[in-house]
């Protein structure tokens, strides 16, 4: 495999907006790999990786972060389309954002290919690009990773040896060993194109026997758990308006599915997982959606996870203050009524709580849709439902590694999602957080149980492969047996060492780069 240094010349205007050509067709390419287009099931991020990164060879550090900037705008604009439904202006400010950390990069990776260990070194740049982005600022913006394209791909079965980080190292090195494979035939030297080909093998050979390994087994018993999507009255910001009808539906749905347990067409659940705002009626301070719960818990003979909206108890509503709510998972009972609640760690900014209120306010008139902040929890998503060991995230807290990571470390046998996408019906945003899902179910080795108001809700192994899931935007359920599982993949057991370690690794790779010489005045690739 060529560790040597790239090509390093000075870039003349005309071949820069070639470059530019060039790195946006790459970006375009690399945002379709992922769903809900999943362009060649996710591969085609491999060479559109390699295009990407030769896009960058002997550019300035100003050219680097130009070009990292206008692809980066370009991967995210496709990605996030979604986010149209908020406003142009969240869609190009999102994306900018997200945008600015693919130009840092940019800025470094002229100089990277420049030196020995480039094959290497770049992945391990991304990885920690990545990691910045998921971090900063507000808690970070994980969507978009490398990983995220990779549900049904060989190579998601790195998550399980050290998570989501290092899926994206082997999707990345896999791009530069393709494009260092290229250079050596170009260069007519096929001998070298051997060891950086063999390693693409290993990769994807190395990524399928993870997937198939049982990290996280053997299994232990199999409890009947189900999921109930109730559906909502309509489409778009103002389906909340409509809250009580959502909580109608759930209950509803769930009389439905107890009379086919009745009659023997499913299983008897031990619990029953409601998504995500199926009560934004606070049912701890309202007796009527409280007695509606207990009507399905009744109905189905088993407690329910619900999704609720409750008011803080540490900051309620005063004179002068709207006060702050909470966005919980609780734990309903058939018999003793409310009990255990985990409360979202993550809120969504300028989604469920709004940074700087009383400036952007002003200006902002879309921002009236959040009245009160969202206040987040400060305990480990595990729950115990009935006799199930439970891991639980809100919505997007499934992009965040540390978050699932606390949740099975603290005893979570199964990860439950509950989420709410009706805001995103039908713009691709609710199939990307499925994969999210599916290669984070990878990472735990644990079943993944996605419950969702609207769609998709979903059954996903421990392999990441779904076993069941919804169409949007109507009402359905199941009973399915999950296998409950103790056992902690090493992805689990490092706790996020990942991310570290491949910092560490660059700075070395960097600095024993630099003890030897650039080999760019040789030309070698």
């Amino acid at each position: 495999m060529p560790v040597t240094a790239a090509t390093s010349t000075r870039v003349e205007a005309p071949v820069f907006v070639a470059r530019l050509a060039v790195g946006g067709v790459a970006a375009g390419l690399l945002a379709l790999a992922f769903p809900p287009f999943d362009l060649l099931a996710g591969w085609a991020a491999v060479p559109a990786l390699a295009a990407l990164v030769w896009a960058f060879r002997g550019l300035s550090r100003g050219g680097g972060a130009l070009l990292g900037l206008t692809v980066g705008m370009v991967f995210f604009l496709i990605l996030l389309g979604w986010m149209r439904v908020l406003g142009p202006d969240a869609w190009v400010l999102l994306s900018l954002l997200c945008a600015s950390f693919w130009a840092g990069a940019g800025a470094l990776l002229p100089g990277l290919l420049s030196r020995r260990w480039w094959v290497v070194t770049v992945p391990l740049l991304w990885v920690v690009m990545e990691a910045l982005r998921g971090r900063i600022p507000f808690g970070g913006f994980p969507w978009g990773r490398l990983a995220f394209g990779q549900a049904d791909t060989a190579l998601v079965g790195w998550a399980a040896l050290g998570g989501p980080a290092l899926v994206t190292f082997a999707v990345a090195l896999a791009g530069t060993a393709l494009l260092a494979t290229a250079d050596a035939v170009r260069s007519g030297r096929p001998r070298g194109a051997v060891l950086p080909a063999v390693l693409i093998v290993a990769l994807v050979a190395g990524g399928a026997v993870s997937r198939a390994a049982d990290w996280g087994g053997p299994d232990g018993t199999s409890e009947q758990l189900a999921i109930v999507q109730g559906n909502v009255p309509r489409l778009g910001l103002d389906f909340n308006a409509q809250r009580r009808a959502v909580l109608d539906n759930h209950v509803r749905a769930t009389q439905e599915l107890a009379l086919e347990v009745a009659a023997g067409q499913q299983s008897q659940p031990v619990a029953v997982i409601w998504p995500e705002n199926s009560s934004d009626i606070d049912p701890l301070r309202n007796a009527d959606a409280g007695q509606q719960i207990d009507v399905a818990a009744d109905a189905i003979g088993a407690p329910i996870l619900v999704g609720g909206v409750v008011v803080n108890p540490a900051d309620p509503p005063r004179d002068d203050h709207p006060g702050t709510i909470l966005n919980v998972s609780l734990v309903w009972d058939p018999v003793t009524g409310p009990g255990e609640t985990y409360v979202k760690r993550h809120p969504v900014p300028f989604g469920e709580y709004l940074p700087f209120r009383d400036i952007l306010s002003r200006f902002i008139t879309r921002f009236d849709r959040i009245p009160r902040d969202f206040a987040g929890g400060d305990e480990v998503g595990f729950l115990t439902i009935g006799p199930v060991p439970t891991g639980i995230v809100i919505c997007f807290e499934i992009a965040y590694d540390d978050l699932v990571r606390d949740a099975v470390r603290a005893g979570g046998q199964v990860v439950v999602v509950q989420t709410n996408n009706a805001t995103y019906g039908g713009t691709g945003q609710p199939e990307q957080q499925l994969a999210i899902t599916r290669v984070q179910a990878v990472a735990s080795g644990r079943t993944a149980l996605v419950a969702a108001t609207s769609g998709i809700s979903a059954v996903i192994g421990p392999d990441g492969r779904t076993t069941w899931q919804t169409e949007e935007f109507t009402s359905d359920s199941t009973v399915t047996a999950v296998p409950l599982r103790a056992g902690l993949t090493p992805a689990m057991r490092i706790d996020g060492l990942s991310e570290l370690l491949a910092l560490l690794a660059l700075i070395g790779l960097v600095l024993a780069g630099r003890r030897g010489s650039p080999r760019a005045d040789r030309g070698e690739p």
